[in-house]
């Protein structure tokens, strides 16, 4: 009987398969890591075959450690990093360059074009998405004048994707070319309240309409398997973007529920509903996931980099030899000490989106060192996202304003430091929440193809199900939190590429 799922989680430093049973309890897991390219300052690319052969051979061995064939795997799941851009031949699926990452910032100079234009109001309002290299629209721009392919893009001999639809593409033996909604909503291209590509934001990136993707629900038919890759076909029947996948995870799905996900980068996800809610402090208003052609909607706040700074521990300044080093390290700084770390390594992400800030590092005195680091690192991603509720709040009101009214859930990687985490909770002043499953991205993919395959049940059943391993009490003194907090703010602006004069004038 076929009652597995397999989630596929391809992520910005790693590709990871999950097999769930049909309760949607893991069951055997396999991850392989891909290499990060930088070719230049402040550009990120990946191996398009690279991530091939790792999802394939993840699969392979999440399956083989499960003890199950395709005949008992009822759909497949794919959640995967957003925005990153591929560019394929359609006749031979050979990708025509590298994956730009989302962290890439090579498209800057065209966004600041398009923002002297004038235009950013008009594709905020049409796509919810500011004008950031983050975005997919402006590296296809990139990718098409510099590889002078824009006539073959334009016959249709070429088709762009997000990491899903490039690996839909390959999975199916190049017979589906789709992505769904949520991933759709971070390409600058699509029109968020109707949901289908907008013309006037092809032509203004320059993307053709031929090289885009059929845009679909999250859960549904995305096709088969080719026979080949596993020893038979499986359906595919769930897609969204990693963030999305871990909103889906968390069961948030009443409007006011949140949830920040901390991998390389940090991204927190606010349900609105089923109305867009447009942002007057410079938050993404996106996607959350749709169903039954119904779309729900989300404000989030993306940071750049959270895990990143301790990989940069651990890879640049190599003062840690594995991540979760990092803990006792922190732990062991100075009280007295205040050392803030600006990551902003790739620019700054919301509410800043300053493309051209650099990290920098600030509150140094002859007595601090490493551990001051290392607790700086952990402290940027509570500060950081203390700056994206405090826009939250401005924009949507209905969020709580006491801390009784707020509940963060938390997931990813660096959510199991209790020191990371603790300092989140005291500096938002909110309780944090960390469910007891924390793969919450794959757990999201793997129940959106369950409930296409008839197998889970609907979203206010396996919303009923989500449990809470720990809560993060806030206990910071008050007066300390405002000192703390007043000097990551002078650090921030110490840190912008640009005079503070030009941020008010910019809102």
């Amino acid at each position: 009987m076929a009652d597995y799922l397999l989630a596929i989680d391809q992520g910005t430093t790693s590709t990871r398969a999950i097999v769930f049973d049909a309760a949607l309890v893991p069951v055997a897991s396999a991850q392989q890591e891909i290499i990060q390219i930088y070719p230049a300052p402040g550009l990120v690319e990946h191996d398009p075959e690279e991530i091939w052969a790792t999802t394939i051979a993840t699969v392979r061995e999440a399956m083989a450690k499960a003890g199950v064939t395709t005949r008992e795997v009822a759909a497949i799941g794919i959640t995967n990093q957003r925005e990153t851009a591929i560019v394929w031949n359609r006749a031979t699926g050979r990708p025509i360059h590298n994956a730009i990452v989302w962290q890439d910032r090579r498209t800057a100079p065209i966004c600041a074009e398009l923002r002297e234009r004038g235009v950013e109001d008009e594709v905020a309002d049409c796509t919810g998405l500011l004008l950031d290299p983050y975005f997919s629209a402006t590296k296809i721009s990139w990718l098409l004048k510099h590889l002078d392919v824009r006539s073959a893009a334009e016959a249709g001999h070429l088709a762009f994707g997000t990491v899903d639809s490039f690996l839909l593409w390959r999975l199916t033996g190049g017979k589906v070319h789709a992505t769904d909604a949520t991933n759709a909503a971070r390409t600058l291209l699509l029109d968020i309240r109707r949901g289908c590509w907008d013309t006037g934001m092809g032509e203004l990136f320059g993307a053709p309409a031929a090289l885009l993707p059929e845009v679909r629900d999250c859960a549904g038919d995305f096709g088969t398997t080719a026979p080949e890759l596993f020893g038979g076909p499986v359906r595919i029947l769930a897609m969204a973007g990693d963030q999305q996948a871990a909103t889906v995870g968390q069961g948030c799905f009443t409007p006011g529920m949140m949830k920040s996900t901390y991998g390389t980068g940090c991204f927190a996800l606010l349900n609105t509903g089923d109305q867009p809610v447009a942002s007057s402090n410079r938050l993404l208003t996106t996607i959350a996931y749709q169903l039954g052609g119904k779309r729900t909607y989300a404000l989030e706040g993306a940071i750049f980099v959270a895990g990143a700074a301790v990989q940069w521990l651990r890879d640049a300044l190599k003062v840690i030899t594995s991540a979760p080093d990092v803990n006792a390290l922190a732990g062991a700084a100075d009280p007295e000490e205040q050392v803030y770390l600006v990551p902003a390594f790739v620019g700054l992400g919301a509410p800043w989106w300053d493309a051209e800030a650099r990290g920098a590092v600030f509150g140094l005195t002859r007595k601090s060192g490493v551990a001051e680091l290392a607790r700086a690192a952990l402290e940027a991603v509570g500060y950081q996202t203390r700056d994206l509720l405090a826009a939250m709040r401005a924009d949507w009101p209905a969020v709580g304003t006491a801390a009784d009214e707020t509940v963060l859930r938390v997931d990813g990687g660096m959510a199991a430091s209790d020191v990371a985490m603790q300092f989140l909770a005291d500096i938002l002043a909110a309780p944090v929440d960390r469910p007891v499953v924390m793969e919450t991205t794959a757990l999201g993919a793997a129940y959106l193809a369950g409930l296409a395959a008839g197998l889970c049940p609907d979203l206010a059943g396996f919303a009923g199900r989500w449990r809470c391993e720990r809560r993060f009490m806030p206990c910071m003194n008050p007066a300390t939190r405002d000192r703390k907090w007043a000097g990551w703010q002078d650090a921030v602006v110490r840190t912008l590429s640009r005079t503070q004069t030009e941020i008010e004038r910019r809102g």
